[in-house]
């Protein structure tokens, strides 16, 4: 294994060489050693290969040497997987591009423990409404509540509040990035990324240190979509990255499902073409949801939007407390907070701020706060 392990990754070294026609060599040789060792005119049997191509791979591959490749690797980056390991994930390892090394940082678990725990996507627009945030909320919740892990991008919108739901929840998240996995994109994230490397792991194709570009992430959309079983569009515009994820999960024969939203509203436009092509509607039985996926719903009063007010409010000061009772799981505008606690802006705002740093309210979209 071993050795495979170090042709996989001198392979990812050679450029014009990506996982697509990497793909085509394992098919066609057997093993990435031997199409490593074969010489112009059989690479050249290969479709992909044109006569730059052959010129370039040969050049670059005289420079490299596998082994001592793999040695500085390991010292450098000990965490990866090849599809020589036998953790790498292999539902990704059946899609027409794997990557041919994936770094990993976090809690990870043996490959055939996660195979026990399916994976679902769940992924969507930067710039969310309430609306979105409040069912991919839900829904990440009610999946790790029923055995699932939550995969997604770590990016702003859609992606936070899933990760996040899915951690408070008590449940694993997987964040694919289209960075190194020792960089946090978007900054903000920085806290978010901690807490996912605790309850479960960043995965991405990049080396460490490699830094955003706008390329890298289409291509991580494909490793979500890879990764999972399923994948879900909570909102999405006409022109959206979660698209693409959704674009990928159809050619790899994973399940889409799609939020329908308003017809006039922007960030609907994307889940309503998904839905009008095929994908699954998500409604509002959360437990019919949860069937579809192949799991014997657990939670209870997933689908009570007033549940958790039904919860016994924790020892606070009294401005705290007065602001507290009166934030309910539904989304509030800070106007309506203002007159019904009849306390000053400036105490109110106040108060909200430490009630947010205490991780018991979240603020949404238009000044808008709802208790976690």
């Amino acid at each position: 294994m071993r050795e495979e392990r170090a042709y996989w990754l001198a392979w990812s070294r050679v450029s014009g060489v990506g996982p697509v026609l990497l793909q085509r060599l394992n098919q066609h040789f057997g093993s990435p050693k031997v199409s490593w060792e074969a010489n112009s005119s059989q690479l050249g049997e290969v479709g992909g290969f044109g006569l730059q191509t052959l010129q370039k791979v040969i050049k670059q591959r005289s420079q490299i040497n596998p082994e001592q490749l793999l040695k500085q690797l390991e010292l450098e980056n000990p965490n990866f997987w090849t599809p020589a390991d036998a953790d790498y994930p292999r539902l990704l390892l059946e899609i027409p591009s794997p990557p041919p090394v994936l770094y990993y940082c976090g809690k990870v678990e043996l490959a055939e423990n996660l195979a026990q725990k399916p994976l679902v996507a769940i992924v969507g627009t930067r710039q969310p409404t309430e609306y979105g945030i409040r069912w991919t909320r839900r829904i990440s919740a009610a999946l790790v509540q029923n055995g699932f892990t939550v995969v997604s991008g770590l990016a702003e919108g859609i992606d936070t509040a899933s990760h996040s739901a899915a951690i408070k929840a008590g449940g694993r998240t997987i964040a694919a990035l289209g960075t190194g996995v020792d960089m946090v994109y978007p900054a903000k994230n920085r806290k978010l990324y901690e807490q996912i490397l605790n309850q479960g792991f960043v995965v991405s194709e990049y080396p460490t240190k490699t830094q955003p570009h706008r390329t890298h992430f289409p291509r991580r959309n494909r490793i979500i979509a890879g990764l999972s079983s399923a994948v879900m569009v909570m909102e999405a515009p006409q022109k959206s990255g979660a698209l693409i994820t959704a674009d990928y999960a159809n050619e790899f024969g994973r399940d889409v499902y799609a939020l329908p939203g308003r017809l006039d509203d922007f960030s609907s436009q994307g889940c309503l073409k998904l839905v009008s092509q095929g994908a699954t509607p998500i409604l509002k039985e959360l437990d019919e949801l949860l069937k579809m996926l192949g799991a014997i719903p657990q939670v209870t009063n997933v689908n009570n939007s007033t549940s958790d007010v039904e919860k016994p409010l924790p020892d606070l000061p009294t401005e705290l407390h007065q602001v507290m009772k009166t934030i309910s799981s539904e989304s509030l505008p800070l106007d309506f907070i203002i007159q019904q606690t009849k306390m000053p802006a400036s105490e109110v705002s106040s108060a909200l701020l430490q009630l947010e740093l205490m991780g018991l309210v979240s603020q949404l979209p238009g000044m808008r706060y709802q208790r976690n």
